[in-house]
C-alpha cells in the first residue's frame, strides 16, 4: 500500500514504475532492482489495525529474497507475541508504541533482538509515556516514527529526532537512531547522515524516483 501521513483508511494498493503489481514480492523485487538493500520495513496495516494478518506473504517474502532482513511492526503489544516472533519470525519484531499497553513497556522492550519505534502523530507521541521517556528501557535500534510525515514529501522530522538523541544521552544510553518518516531525496540524507542518525525508512521517495539508483546504491 501507498502510505499518506498515518491516514490508514485512505491507504490504497500501490501504484509505481518499480513493480508491474501490488503485490509484496513484485514490489520488493522493484525496489530490489534500484539497488543491493539489505533490509526491508514491513508495517503489516491489518495486524496493526486489529483485522487480519499477513505473516504468510512475510513468509513468502523470506523465501523469496533470503538475504533480505525483514523489520516487521505488526501491532504485536503483548510480551508474548514479540517474543514468539523474535524466536521463529516471520521477521525482525519492531515494538511500535501505539500498540503497547502500560502494563507491558518493561517485559515488551526486554525482549532480545526487538526494535523500538518511538511513534508519534500530530498531536505527539502515541502509547505509553514511560516508553517515549525512559531511554534505559529502549533496545539498541529505535526507530522515531512521524506519522503524521509519511508519504508527505515534507522531510524528516529533525526535532524528534534531535530529541530523541538528546534524551538518550543524558540517561546515559547510545541506540542507534532511524528516521521515518518525510524524507524527499538525496539532500535529507545528507543530512541525516551528518547528525548521526544511523539510517532512514524511505518509500515514496524511491517509488516516485526523488531517489534516484546511483544515489540508492550509495546509501544502500
Amino acid at each position: 500500500m501507498r502510505a499518506h501521513r498515518g491516514e490508514r483508511e485512505a491507504y490504497r494498493p500501490i501504484v509505481t514504475p518499480l513493480s508491474p503489481t501490488a503485490t509484496p514480492c513484485d514490489v520488493v523485487a522493484g525496489l530490489l532492482s534500484l539497488a543491493p538493500f539489505r533490509t526491508l520495513y514491513v508495517a503489516d496495516i491489518d495486524a496493526i489495525t486489529g483485522v487480519g494478518g499477513n505473516d504468510a506473504a512475510l513468509r513468502d517474502l523470506r523465501r523469496n529474497f533470503p538475504g533480505l532482513a525483514l523489520w516487521v511492526d505488526a501491532g504485536e503489544g503483548y510480551p508474548a507475541r514479540i517474543a514468539a516472533r523474535a524466536k521463529t519470525g516471520p521477521g525482525i519484531p519492531i515494538v511500535g508504541t501505539e500498540s503497547l499497553g502500560e502494563a507491558d513497556v518493561e517485559a515488551a522492550l526486554a525482549v532480545g533482538g526487538v526494535i523500538l519505534s518511538l511513534d508519534h502523530d500530530a498531536a505527539g507521541p502515541r502509547g505509553p509515556e514511560r516508553a517515549h521517556r525512559d531511554a534505559r528501557l529502549w533496545p539498541d535500534r529505535v526507530i522515531v516514527m512521524t506519522l503524521a510525515r509519511v508519504g508527505s514529501g515534507e522531510g524528516p522530522d529533525m526535532d524528534a529526532l534531535e530529541r530523541t538523541g538528546r534524551l538518550a544521552e543524558r540517561q546515559g544510553v547510545t541506540p542507534a537512531l532511524y528516521a521515518a518518516g518525510g524524507v524527499r531525496g538525496p539532500v535529507d540524507l545528507e543530512t541525516l547522515a551528518q547528525a548521526g542518525i544511523a539510517g532512514a525508512l524511505v518509500a515514496s521517495a524511491l517509488h516516485d524516483g526523488r531517489i534516484d539508483p546511483e544515489t540508492a546504491r550509495r546509501w544502500a
